[in-house]
């Protein structure tokens, strides 16, 4: 997938950061970090069975907050598994407006937080990092890529997926944020699938 356009740019396929109003799926009443407790598995060549028990600790942390939206960055720490080799899960970064989750996929996210939060004039995104809506429907194909992004109630499901069995899934819930985040690579080679379980400050 290809990595956001920070600079402010004519280009085909490009979404516009909008006017910032609170997103239902990712917000913050303030930037203090609110930790979950998420537990799932994990699967690998390197793995004996099937499938092992994990869990993580996942930290979401509002990093700005701008007349045109919002910052956020969700760490995962603490995974535990009876894995040889510990897994690591790198953070996620995204931009949030009142209608879309976006994410931020530079090679120094932190150094584009910085540029982001003080544009005078909002950034444009490829289609191909919207990872969240709150109305309608998104369809996307990047090559073999195919993404999907549905309503569900009080859910919205984010689901990209390649014929070799590559896979990334993120379901955000109203009035709580991030609750399943999996990923995968090849014929089960390697993935994880983590959902939340509990929040704490």
């Amino acid at each position: 997938m290809n990595r956001s356009q920070i600079a402010v740019t004519t280009a085909s396929m490009v979404m516009p950061v909008l006017v910032y109003a609170a997103n239902p799926f990712l917000e913050a009443k303030d930037d203090k970090p609110v930790s979950a407790t998420f537990r799932g598995t994990e699967w690998g060549d390197e793995i004996e069975q099937d499938e092992i028990p994990l869990t993580a600790r996942v930290v979401t942390t509002r990093l700005a907050k701008m007349p045109r939206g919002a910052i956020f960055k969700i760490e995962f720490t603490n995974l535990k598994s009876g894995a040889k080799k510990p897994r690591e899960i790198r953070p996620d970064y995204f931009i949030v407006t009142d209608d879309r989750i976006v994410l931020l996929n530079e090679e120094d996210n932190d150094a584009a937080v910085k540029k982001i939060s003080a544009l005078d004039t909002p950034p444009q995104f490829e289609q191909n990092e919207i990872h969240g809506i709150t109305s309608g429907k998104f369809d996307y194909e990047d090559g073999l890529w195919k993404t999907t992004i549905r309503l569900n109630g009080n859910l919205c499901v984010y689901d990209a997926s390649h014929p070799s069995g590559h896979f990334k899934k993120i379901v955000w819930k109203k009035g709580v944020g991030l609750v399943e985040y999996a990923s995968g690579y090849g014929a089960l080679a390697d993935g994880y699938r983590l959902k939340r379980t509990a929040t704490t400050q």
